[in-house]
């Protein structure tokens, strides 16, 4: 079952926070169908070793607005993505190998 705005917001921000994380400008953040996938081979995120979060939204619309508000805090990313079965929002920090886009 999936998460509320609220709920994912506040696993995502304390996540990336008890990681040191301080501006969101080191953060990018997307909605998946598949979020391992987009992690790691769309954004070359390293799954060892690199600094990532995904949780499952209760709805596509759920996914938007908490990705609309990491946007609106200052992450990286853009909104319009994927379609109604895309219910999964990722976060990770941002790093020189990483591809931001």
């Amino acid at each position: 079952m999936g998460k509320s705005k609220e709920q994912i917001i506040v696993e995502i921000t304390n996540h990336l926070a008890s990681r040191g994380i301080q501006n969101w400008n080191e953060v990018y953040v997307g909605i998946a169908k598949d979020p391992k996938d987009r992690l790691f081979n769309g954004h070359k995120v390293k799954e060892k070793g690199g600094i990532w979060i995904y949780r499952l939204a209760n709805s596509s619309d759920c996914a938007r607005e908490v990705e609309k508000y990491l946007l609106d805090k200052g992450a990286a990313g853009g909104p319009g993505g994927g379609d109604d079965d895309t219910i999964y929002v990722y976060a990770y920090k941002k790093e020189s190998y990483t591809i931001d886009s």
